[in-house]
């Protein structure tokens, strides 16, 4: 059997408050195989969110040991977690996090530059044009609807062709119908990379959609 894509061990968060210390994850044992689906549910302030910053590097652990696609997350500095990040991980956020001054072509073709790809616009062309956005390509954020934004922060995560993706809420500022469309071109573009898919959801119906419902209650698996 092949090494788990993210192997968490013990791992602990914990930040500092006006009040002293803050326990935000207490001791997290969790293996995520190739290719999974998962879910993680729970209630508003159980963890969800700052458990997939653990698995994205985007938050460092103060405790235990991550490990993601066989790398010590919890060993890299700030540098090394980012360029790890971007040529393994596509991250979608509830926010759509664009950049405003470029067109939709141009934030998707961003971190490809970064990368180095010397294809990087013909990719991100055809990525746009993966989630419906073909017309738009060459459209701002602000002429773009909320749904059309989510969707080229997809074709963006999509691009590098990652191994993982994390997704945060990425229906949660959508109508109920956009928010479907969105999903299912999320696990559309799982499906076309062949990546694992971690998702933090309040959805019922999303979580069934997921191989594994995790539950997390007070920063513990519940």
């Amino acid at each position: 059997m092949s090494a788990p894509v993210l192997a968490l061990t013990d791992a602990r968060l914990t930040l500092a408050g006006n009040a002293g210390p803050v326990d935000i994850l207490r001791g997290i044992t969790l293996a995520v195989n190739r290719g999974e689906t998962i879910g993680l549910v729970g209630p508003s302030g159980s963890g969800k969110s700052s458990l997939l910053m653990l698995m994205g590097g985007l938050e460092r652990a103060t405790g235990g040991e991550v490990r993601a696609l066989g790398q010590d997350l919890t060993a890299m500095d700030e540098d090394a977690l980012a360029r790890f990040r971007r040529d393994t991980m596509g991250v979608v956020f509830q926010s759509f996090h664009l950049i405003p001054t470029m067109t939709a072509l141009e934030n998707v073709a961003i971190p490809l530059e970064l990368a180095g790809a010397a294809d990087a616009f013909d990719r991100a062309r055809a990525e746009l044009e993966a989630v419906g956005l073909g017309p738009r390509i060459d459209h701002y954020p602000s002429q773009l609807s909320g749904g059309e934004q989510q969707r080229v922060a997809l074709a963006r995560a999509a691009a590098p062709r990652p191994a993982l993706f994390l997704a945060d809420e990425p229906t949660g500022n959508l109508d109920g119908a956009t928010g479907a469309a969105i999903m299912d071109l999320l696990f559309g573009l799982r499906d076309r990379h062949g990546a694992t898919l971690v998702l933090v959801t309040h959805a019922p119906e999303l979580a069934e959609r997921c191989d594994r419902v995790i539950r997390l209650a007070d920063g513990r698996l519940a």
